[in-house]
């Protein structure tokens, strides 16, 4: 029998890395400096100091076989406790550590979920376009089906009505994202209370709960005076997807959490179940020396000087030229529309000619628009303006010339 995780990939590649080593390929020729390579969410400022002032103290005080071995499936007692009490600082919580899971990043703690949620054959998971492509393989590996509400390319809130039409009886869960990839906006506290509304009634109608999954590794990326609402808050029958990939810049590390609140529904079967799958998916433990890490970082906030200063200089020139696009609230990403109709794909395809990288967003369910990653060095944002100043009007030129 062929395995769900292998249906999910079906042999298809990811055209974000495909980007990135493309450009890694035409930095050995023409230079990295000649490259302007936006394709990947790898952030470019460095984890703050207090990060390496920990592994540096970790490594000087603790036992080696402790720092290095093995912990509990759920993580470290007191990383849970210690990420439990963050979250009830911030957020007015009543949290323990039996209320948090340690994961090797959100993408882990996506899969973990999507295991936990298949009730069935006939089980789906919804999620909003535009989405992070990822939340497609996570669902199908899960046993589950992707089903996907239309974006709304005005406002980039949800479309309640397409929504509505596509929950049944087999729906599981609702995927959301604020700030969003790709398209950096927040979702308001009106559109999460009108959410919770829809759930709490869908779920009396089809006598189970209809989880709101909110993956959330872009909390503390925000540029303007926006609240990203807690969502728990909100609906109780939340499932939170957190990682520190972003707020620490520690992409690399695969270390993050999945949490609820004490009153979602069952939650002795939702934990039975998560720690159950979180074992069916190998999670045998995050990075222990990670976890420790975490410990003693819980409540450092991210340095977003660099990406404040490229979203701003992005937003002025993609303005001045004529680029349509969403103005990115959170996160560090522009999510823009090809333009002259080409498509996403064409447009990429147009700027690689000059090395310049942006993902066609066919993946993320916006087949028209592309996703650029702001997460670079100042000079990349800068050095590349020029050239989507030329690619404007070369779209522009060749939609006339299909005329």
């Amino acid at each position: 029998m062929v395995s769900p995780m292998l249906l999910a990939s079906k042999g298809k590649r990811s055209p974000i890395r495909d980007l990135a080593e493309f450009g890694a390929a035409q930095a050995a020729i023409v230079g990295k400096e000649n490259v302007f390579d936006f394709s990947l969410g790898n952030p470019s400022t460095p984890a703050p100091p207090e990060v390496n002032e920990s592994i540096r103290w970790l490594v000087d005080n603790v036992d080696p076989v402790e720092l290095h071995g093995y912990s509990s499936n759920m993580g470290l007692d007191s990383c849970r406790e210690a990420i439990a009490q963050s979250l009830n600082r911030r957020f007015g919580r009543q949290l323990t550590k039996n209320n948090i899971m340690l994961v090797t990043g959100a993408s882990m703690a996506l899969n973990i979920i999507s295991f936990a949620l298949n009730i069935d054959k006939d089980s789906e998971l919804i999620a909003i376009a535009p989405f992070f492509p990822a939340y497609r393989q996570a669902a199908v590996a899960g046993g589950n089906k992707l089903v996907v509400v239309p974006p709304d390319t005005e406002h980039f809130q949800i479309d309640f009505e397409a929504l509505e039409g596509l929950i049944n009886e087999h729906t599981q869960g609702i995927i959301i994202n604020s700030p969003n990839n790709p398209a950096g906006t927040i979702y308001s506290e009106a559109t999460l209370q009108r959410l919770a509304d829809l759930l709490t009634r869908k779920s009396g109608e089809y006598g189970h709960a209809i989880y709101i999954i909110c993956d959330e590794p872009y909390r503390e990326l925000v540029y303007t005076d926006e609240i990203v609402p807690y969502v728990p808050a909100i609906y109780k029958n939340t499932i939170i997807c957190y990682s520190y990939s972003k707020s620490l810049s520690l992409a690399g590390e695969r270390i993050g959490y999945v949490a609820t609140d004490n009153d979602i529904d069952d939650f002795d079967e939702v934990w039975m179940a998560l720690k159950g799958a979180a074992g069916y998916a190998a999670n045998v433990c995050a990075p222990v020396l990670f976890q420790m890490v975490v410990e003693r970082c819980v409540d450092v906030q991210p340095n977003t000087e660099d990406y404040v200063y490229n979203r701003n200089l992005l937003l002025d020139a993609f303005s001045r030229i004529g680029y349509r696009f969403a103005p990115p609230s959170g996160a560090f990403y522009l999510f823009f529309e090809a333009p002259f109709g080409l498509s996403g794909a064409e447009f990429s395809d147009l700027a690689k000619k000059y090395n310049v990288l942006v993902v066609p967003a066919g993946g993320f369910g916006c087949p028209d628009w592309l996703r650029l990653s702001f997460c670079v060095s100042r000079q990349t944002v800068e050095n590349s303006l020029p050239f989507f100043e030329k690619l404007y009007e070369e779209a522009r030129e060749l939609a006339a010339s299909r005329a």
